[in-house]
């Protein structure tokens, strides 16, 4: 199994819930969150002068997928999220290697 951590912009989180359903993906985290990249934030004009907001509002969503179901999943994000230009995000991935229910105590549980 594979966690996909996708920090993507806010405007495109219900695309990527939309896409992922679609495919009969529907389990998946979302945090509001903040950060830079290669972008550096943007800088904005008023009338005292320029303001700099290095830290942009950003989504992470973190899905747990099967290894089958893992290269569709990063195609979803890179088709639905991407605009091609700098802030769209970023994917990272790490292995899993156990799943536990809460509620029954099922290890291993198939996702």
């Amino acid at each position: 199994m594979k966690k996909v951590e996708a920090i993507i912009r806010e405007e495109k989180l219900n695309d990527l819930k939309e896409c992922l359903a679609k495919e009969g993906i529907y389990g998946m985290t979302v945090m509001r969150v903040k950060g830079r990249g290669i972008q550096r934030g943007i800088t904005l004009q008023w009338r005292a002068g320029s303001y700099t907001v290095d830290l942009l509002p950003k989504v992470l969503v973190m899905i747990v997928v099967s290894d089958e179901k893992f290269e569709r999943v990063i195609d979803i994000i890179l088709k639905c999220c991407s605009t091609g230009n700098p802030g769209d995000g970023k994917i990272f991935v790490s292995e899993v290697s156990e799943v536990i229910r809460i509620s029954s105590k099922e290890r291993n549980v198939k996702l």
